[in-house]
């Protein structure tokens, strides 16, 4: 490593906090390369971040990493000393930025001096940025996340291009707090509401990230410009702002914000944490108290308190949980196990939907986003088909509105969208997919209408969450074609499609769905044709234990909360509501005829929907009192803590069962399902680690699912 002797606040060199951490062998060495740029009124040292790779590999930073830029820093502060340049500029590579830390780097951290050792480093280098002799800029050219957001925020000045794809800081989702520097800087930058949306309220939304113009209209940055000519323009506005042409203003961000406004960012972030983790991470609450302080304190107590934070993250059981479950959906979801040669997969040039409800519409608008292919919706009547086009048409319009699309685009995606009360249009259909009522005979005379009309090679999919994939296919002339597509309620949100591989599924058939779900931007799992797949049969299972508690008499107020300490994103009555009562009473129905010795139906969920009712809450988010009376009664309370048991126990037998099946290939494709399909949390980790993790696994089958 560079021996640079450049200190950090503690006035300890930096080389001796990247000697203490030590070399990591698979560290792909993020190089700061030098070049001077002459901006006519002086030079400016641009130093561009780059890991040799192309962007498909992004530039990280390792301790190597770090010391490289350390040593470029070092030569740019001599050269500012003596007088030689007149700013100093980090961008990267095309296309990236930087994205943070080595996250391959994590295993190694095994004690609290290692844990320390990194953040001093990473905040003695970055920090550097902002107290040199002369000016810093950040040009962030490309996706900006962690800690390549961090680098940024410790230069004076910001610019963006406006096709930054992710500005993030995604530490809470991973179990960890933005640690070197984005805590206490981004609410002194940009004010606590803004910086608790991207440190809180993003990373727990499905792990959102901010485009390049929502960046710059937050303030991240403080001039934006077009990709075509970003560095260009950007170094333009550089040369402005050094001959005072452009001044960005930096107010006392105590003054700016008032400790009143202050306080009350911090306390809606709260609640929102709340109601996403109940308490269950520790990561994002530690993060809300950094920002919280973050306005009192000076530089040096701030970063000293987010070193205090990730030395306690690093070594705790959340991070590493994270990172299993990000691997899963950065490695596993993208080559799924099983899958067959996608040489074999058939090219889709127009979609059929047979349906045109709620989910047929999703389905379709989806369909017709990201293929951008011809989408016909059929239904039994003129008046169905017309509300279910007119619904793609309108969600099309609205996505428009708010800037998703352009109004070209917008024409376009409408012109694709056509209905029918016939299937005639889907004579050229490539694949073809059916969205109506959960009967299989209904299912089935489908599939043999749609077979009359379409060519032998046309892919026949179901979205069925828990009917037999090869009892729809039996019968047809061609059972090879038909396969399972599952998607989750909302279509647009949820990442996962179980992909079902049905008793006379042919390759091709599922080369051609796996293609088509890749096209969708979906992740897909392929399961085996047993009932309710995976998550249905994990989550029926969960709510099933869980209602039964309330059969027996446990208090709805306490089997609803039973769960709370799992940080689930829903709880479990909430979630039956979303997924309908009617439905959950359908799916509990199947699964109860196909293992009644684990499955039984409930009474009281049966005589919820028998009562007509399709909600367990009012508008106002408390108990229908209706519901709820339909739902007391009984001899028998547990306590919350025997709820959670029993739910856990029994995803454990129930795990165990379907692996033996041979439901999917491994336990990873079960934690995959029910963190793409179910919201299984982050930190948490996949949920067959974590019944390893808390015994529940080798109480229940006599071994962890990993020996």
């Amino acid at each position: 490593m560079p021996e640079s002797s450049g200190p950090n606040a503690t006035g300890t060199p930096l080389a001796d906090y990247a000697r203490s951490f030590g070399e990591l062998p698979d560290e792909v060495v993020t190089q700061a390369h030098v070049r001077d740029v002459d901006l006519g009124i002086g030079t400016l040292a641009l130093i561009t971040l780059d890991n040799g790779k192309d962007h498909t590999r992004p530039s990280t930073f390792g301790a190597r990493g770090l010391m490289s830029l350390n040593a470029a820093v070092d030569a740019v502060a001599a050269r500012a000393a003596a007088g030689e340049i007149a700013a100093v500029g980090v961008t990267g590579k095309p296309f990236i930025f930087a994205v943070g830390a080595d996250l391959s780097g994590v295993p190694a951290i095994d004690s609290a001096e290692k844990a320390l050792a990194i953040g001093r480093l990473g905040h003695g280098v970055f920090r550097r940025l902002g107290e040199l002799r002369v000016p810093s800029f950040a040009f962030i050219n490309g996706a900006a996340m962690g800690g390549g957001v961090e680098v940024a925020l410790h230069c004076a000045y910001r610019t963006i291009s406006a096709g930054v794809p992710a500005v993030a800081l995604p530490e809470c989702f991973l179990g960890m707090v933005p640690a070197w520097g984005g805590a206490y800087l981004l609410p002194r930058l940009i004010g606590p509401a803004a910086a608790l949306k991207v440190i809180i309220e993003n990373p727990l939304s499905q792990n959102k990230v901010l485009r390049g113009p929502e960046a710059f209209a937050l303030g991240i940055a403080d001039a934006m410009f077009e990709p075509a000519d970003f560095l260009e323009e950007s170094l333009r506005w550089a040369a402005r702002v050094l001959a005072g042409e452009v001044v960005v203003e930096r107010p006392d961000p105590r003054a700016r914000w008032p400790q009143a406004e202050w306080d009350q960012a911090v306390a809606s972030a709260r609640f929102f944490a709340d109601g996403k983790l109940h308490g269950a991470a520790k990561a994002p609450y530690r993060a809300i108290d950094l920002v919280a302080a973050a306005r009192s304190r000076t530089r040096d107590e701030g970063f000293a308190a987010e070193d205090e934070a990730q030395v306690d993250l690093l070594l705790g059981d959340e991070l590493r949980a994270g990172l299993y479950a990000f691997d899963l959906v950065q490695r596993r979801a993208r080559k799924p196990a099983g899958a067959p040669d996608k040489s074999l997969a058939r090219p889709v040039t127009k979609v059929g939907v047979v349906g045109a409800g709620l989910m047929a519409a999703q389905i379709a608008l989806l369909f017709t986003r990201r293929l951008q292919v011809p989408v016909v919706l059929t239904d039994l009547d003129q008046a169905r088909v017309d509300a279910g086009v007119a619904h793609v048409h309108g969600e099309i319009a609205r996505l428009a509105s708010r800037g998703r699309l352009s109004p070209d685009a917008a024409s376009r995606l409408t012109a694709l969208v056509t209905g029918s009360v016939s299937k005639a249009p889907f004579a050229d259909a490539d694949f073809v997919i059916e969205a109506v009522f959960e009967d299989l005979a209904v299912k089935k005379r489908v599939f043999a209408e749609v077979e009359s009309i379409v060519s032998d090679q046309c892919v026949l999919a179901t979205n069925t969450s828990s009917l037999p994939v090869s009892a729809m296919a039996d019968g047809l002339a061609h059972p090879e074609r038909v396969v399972g597509f599952h998607f989750f309620n909302p279509v647009a949100v949820l990442p996962l499609v179980e992909v079902v591989r049905g008793a006379t599924t042919d390759d091709g058939a599922l080369a051609t769905a796996l293609a088509v779900g890749k096209g969708l931007k979906k992740d897909c799992v392929i399961v085996a044709d047993r009932p309710a797949f995976v998550v249905n049969r994990l989550l029926t299972r969960f709510l099933g234990d869980i209602t039964r508690s309330v059969d027996e008499g446990t208090p709805l107020e306490v089997a609803e909360h039973a769960a709370d300490p799992l940080g689930l994103p829903m709880s479990p009555f909430l979630l039956l509501q979303l997924v309908g009562p009617a439905i959950a009473l359908h799916v509990s129905q199947t699964l109860t005829r196909a293992f009644p010795d684990r499955f039984s139906v409930s009474p009281k969920l049966r005589a919820l929907v028998e009562a007509g009712k399709s909600a367990v809450y009012g508008p106002d988010l408390r108990f229908d009192p209706e519901a709820a009376a339909l739902l007391s009664g009984g001899d028998h309370p547990l306590t919350a803590q025997a709820v959670l048991a029993r739910a856990l126990e029994g995803l454990a037998q129930e795990i165990a069962i379907m692996l033996a099946e041979g439901v999917v290939a491994a336990p990873q494709d079960i934690d995959l399902c029910m963190i793409l399909g179910a919201g299984w949390p982050f930190h948490l980790g996949g949920i067959t680690p974590y019944l390893d993790r808390t015994g529940v696994s080798a109480k229940v089958n006599g071994a962890p699912f990993r020996a």
